[in-house]
């Protein structure tokens, strides 16, 4: 019997010949990643147990993104508990404020996970890193620090739902949208504790930053992961960024999946997840009129280049509506440096927009975007749960940069294809 990419990355790392949906297994880690909200829990637990060492300081990350620069003095508390610790542990992958970027853009942008790696985060969306090949996923603080110790975690080996992709996107349509689009099919809970394989010809006209999008949403399915095979795209973008050697998994053509589902690219509409959960779906031409107070471009599935490109073409030359306020959030500081070279931030600021230091701020309510009562925003981030930007009585809707671009300039929920 086969075996899934997945499950073949964790029989690697568990130091065994094969592995079995359901089996508990201990495996080596590559990297254990951590913010400014769960690291400080993770160091507490780390001393509260006693621990006086990590295994290897060189993999482990921690990326202060969520509330920096510190918007309050709990935030700040926060951070410097984690500027201590990595000072005091010589923890060489801290990225504070300036170098940081929202970890799930900045890791792979440094070339801190490759392909065939095992990495956990105490944050759900670490399994973006899928998009490379690897078998990447969230924990608690609790296992983080576990993780720092013993470079180890336990697993229980996920079964695998193959996602058969065919044909490619047109214009205006990108991973958000199939993302959105396979979310609504199968519910918030259609791949609980799964595996999702993204397989078949279509991959190959995914771009990274495509990819990077869907596998980091693939947890809004419930999936325990999500993993693309590597290709010519993911050795691209590999190649200049990781220096180390890396292994390629392939899935086994007998491997067994408790599910194949068939996706046609060119099928897909521009998509969006209306209030309160990801599976909301409705194509464009379903939504109606929606009107909106707020749009935010970003965050760890939408601040990729691509993203700022597709949102500056749509606001050059226009102006965002007067009852929207539009703010930009490049996903790292590169991005950003790259937006400004290319004009994009210059488009944005002329259009109206705000444009921030790379965060996730809005995206969890935290900061740079907080909704009042009654208002609605259109938000390229994950998550659109009751409160998740603000007040309990505000509406977050999901899309992609184009959608929300539109929007922004329509003051209410737009199709890009029509400006």
């Amino acid at each position: 019997m086969g075996m899934t990419m997945s499950q073949k990355i964790l029989a690697a790392h568990a130091g065994l010949p094969e592995v079995r949906p359901g089996q508990l297994i201990q495996a080596k880690l590559d990297l254990v990643l951590g913010n400014d909200i769960t690291s400080p829990v993770a160091i507490r637990e780390f001393y509260g147990a006693g621990f006086d060492k990590v295994f290897d300081k060189t993999k482990i990350a921690m990326v202060m993104d969520h509330f920096t620069p510190n918007k309050d003095i709990k935030a700040a508390e926060q951070c410097k508990e984690c500027r201590d610790f990595a000072r005091k542990f010589e923890i060489k992958h801290f990225y504070d404020v300036g170098p940081m970027g929202i970890e799930h853009a900045l890791l792979p942008e440094v070339g801190l996970v490759a392909a065939g790696e095992c990495v956990i985060g105490a944050d759900s969306h670490t399994c973006t890193y899928g998009a490379l090949g690897a078998f990447s996923t969230g924990v608690g603080s609790t296992d983080m620090a576990a993780g720092m110790v013993t470079g180890e975690a336990w697993f229980k080996v996920p079964e695998a739902i193959r996602i058969n992709l065919k044909g490619k996107f047109r214009p205006m349509v990108g991973g958000k949208d199939l993302i959105l689009h396979l979310i609504g099919m199968i519910g918030v809970d259609g791949a609980l504790y799964q595996s999702l394989e993204y397989s078949g010809e279509g991959v190959s006209a995914l771009t990274m930053d495509d990819r990077l999008c869907i596998a980091n949403m693939s947890i809004e399915a419930g999936a325990k992961n999500g993993i693309f095979p590597v290709d010519a795209v993911t050795r691209a973008f590999l190649e200049g960024r990781v220096n180390r050697p890396f292994t390629a998994y392939e899935a086994d053509p007998d491997a067994e999946y408790v599910r194949t589902i068939d996706i046609d690219l060119s099928a897909i509409e521009p998509t969006v997840a209306f209030p309160h959960l990801p599976e909301n779906t409705r194509t464009i031409g379903e939504v109606g009129d929606v009107p909106i107070q707020q749009v935010v471009i970003g965050s760890c599935t939408n601040g990729w280049l691509s993203d700022m490109e597709i949102a500056a073409g749509i606001l050059k030359g226009r102006k965002v509506h007067p009852n929207v306020r539009c703010i930009v959030i490049p996903g790292t500081q590169k991005i950003y440096l790259d937006s400004i070279e290319r004009g994009y931030v210059q488009a944005f600021v002329e259009a109206g927009c705000a444009v921030s230091t790379p965060t996730c701020g809005p995206c969890l309510g935290g900061h740079m975007g907080i909704l009042a009562a009654g208002e609605r925003c259109v938000a390229t981030t994950n998550r659109n749960f009751v409160g998740r930007m603000g007040h309990p009585e505000s509406e977050v809707y999901l899309a992609g940069a184009g959608v929300a671009a539109a929007s922004a300039i329509a003051g209410k929920i737009s199709d890009p294809r029509a400006l």
